[in-house]
């Protein structure tokens, strides 16, 4: 009997001993309440900001962002449908900052903000994820912008050159071509070894639906991501949009790739966030929004950089916009933005309804980093032509008087107006910046000063249509960067040859 007993007491020790509890610790805690995709929760004690967190409830696993840490309670914004979660339901805390799936499968493809397929094509597969957040390159892994990126669009290659890793704010009323620009730079980036990303915030999706089509058109989609937090999706998701455009764009970035970015708008991106901050009871300020919104675009375009040789190399270039209210550039929104940026592309409504499209202001509109970003050839054109420029506005508000003029007043309004005519582009219709520069040659030498007004388009039709026949070798030169005498020469007899054509 006292066999057994020891037998059976030394296969329950033995049992004991083998045996391996899985002990996993969670943070939980529980939903207090909730309304219009904002929870607050009790019990996450020990959990961080921007934490991504976990709803458990009977249909599937809902997500959410820490962004309120109070005494008593946590608040967090809702990333999805909201509308099943209930008071009483579990949340768990995931232990990691909120990232979003990144990589070489997202190129070509529509997706929301949380990098999900909405594109009706097969699911994203990547097994790289970055962080939403993320603190910008410090002023030591910086350098200088001074290589350019070509939009194609003559007014602003012109006289408001953008460099790769710069900032340039694009800014105006709505519907004045704001988003119309972006996508004409997306679309001239084919063949400029450059990844693009429109990150499209509170947009309609029938308007994003046929930028699509038109990129896809222009084979644009073979470099372009677009990332859509639509006008009827939660506030939440057009908030973090932005950042996980950056994200993408950081993935990029750090393989010393060259990537260009849209925020289309970051009006809406400040009205959503204020939104999420009034729900949160977070005390408001000027225009009713919380007082950290300079903050919010101020770390998010930030991260645009041009990084140097020693970190790889890469440069991530951003065109935010910003819609304003009937020209007021001096409101909150909007100074906020002018001031981290490096320079504005300001679109003007008169501009727009005199038929001169795209609307570009001269004036107002403003590039820092300045010729710095532009090929020789186009540096040596666009000093000239922005003088001419500024001077025709000036005489053209004079001459409005009907005083009599002088002969060289009359000279330089006449070939102002010649200059208008030049500046004027249809959409989608982006031009090669060895053309740009062979008709802008062309006006400053006065070689269209005996064309007439109503035919200028015409005739720079036709000058490049010539050039592209007669003309590649002078081409190909302008586009290396060369700018000479012999290559002045040249261009001064391609453009004589053709006005002789003309004849």
């Amino acid at each position: 009997m006292s066999n057994t007993k020891d037998f059976i007491i030394e296969q329950i020790k033995n049992k004991i001993s083998e045996h391996k509890a899985d002990i996993t610790i969670k943070n939980t805690g529980k939903v207090i309440s909730t309304s219009d995709g904002i929870v607050k929760i009790s019990g996450l004690s020990e959990v961080a900001m921007s934490e991504m967190i976990e709803f458990k409830n009977e249909e599937k696993v809902v997500y959410g962002v820490v962004l309120n840490m109070e005494e008593d309670n946590v608040g967090a914004i809702i990333l999805g449908d909201y509308s099943k979660i209930k008071e009483g339901d579990e949340v768990i805390a995931s232990g990691k900052i909120l990232q979003v799936p990144v990589g070489e499968e997202m190129v070509g493809r529509v997706v929301n903000p949380l990098g999900e397929a909405i594109d009706g094509k097969s699911s994203i597969k990547t097994d790289k994820s970055y962080p939403i957040e993320k603190i910008a390159p410090g002023v030591i892994k910086r350098q200088s912008v001074n290589e350019p990126v070509q939009t194609g669009i003559k007014a602003i290659d012109a006289m408001i050159p953008i460099g790769r890793g710069q900032r340039e704010l694009i800014i105006g009323d709505r519907q004045i071509g704001k988003t119309a620009v972006a996508i004409d730079t997306i679309i001239n980036q084919k063949g400029q070894n450059m990844k693009c990303i429109y990150v499209a915030i509170g947009q309609k999706k029938s308007k994003i639906a046929s930028i699509v089509s038109k990129l896809e058109k222009n084979s644009a989609m073979d470099y372009t991501t677009v990332i859509l937090a639509g006008a009827s999706d939660p506030a939440s998701l057009l908030y973090i949009a932005p950042y996980s455009g950056t994200a993408l764009a950081e993935y990029f970035l750090d393989k010393g790739e060259d990537v260009l970015i849209v925020y289309d708008d970051l009006s809406k991106h400040a009205v959503a966030y204020r939104e999420i901050s009034l729900l949160l009871r977070r005390p408001p300020g000027r225009e009713a929004y919380p007082g950290d919104v300079f903050y919010l675009h101020s770390r998010l375009l930030e991260r645009s950089c041009r990084l140097n040789k020693e970190n790889g190399g890469g440069s991530i270039t951003a065109l935010p916009i910003i819609e304003t209210q009937a020209g007021d550039v001096s409101a909150y929104i909007p100074t906020n933005v002018i001031s981290i940026t490096d320079g504005q592309i300001y679109l003007e409504p008169d501009l727009f309804y005199k038929g001169n499209r795209p609307a570009v202001n001269a004036g107002l509109s403003v590039s820092r980093v300045g010729s710095s970003a532009q090929i020789k050839a186009m540096k040596k054109v666009a000093g000239k032509m922005r003088l001419e420029a500024a001077q025709y506005r000036e005489l053209a508000a004079f001459a409005q008087f009907g005083s009599d003029l002088d002969q060289d007043t009359k000279a330089k309004l006449e070939r102002g107006k010649r200059l208008n005519e030049i500046l004027k582009q249809d959409q989608y219709s982006p031009l090669l910046v060895a053309k740009q520069v062979l008709i802008f040659y062309a006006l400053i030498n006065g070689f269209i000063d005996d064309v007439e007004v109503e035919n200028v388009m015409k005739f720079e039709e036709g000058l490049h249509q010539y050039a592209d026949m007669a003309g590649k070798k002078v081409l190909d030169q302008i586009s290396n960067g060369e700018f000479n005498e012999e290559l002045e020469a040249e261009m001064k007899a391609l453009i004589s040859d053709y006005k002789a054509t003309l004849q």
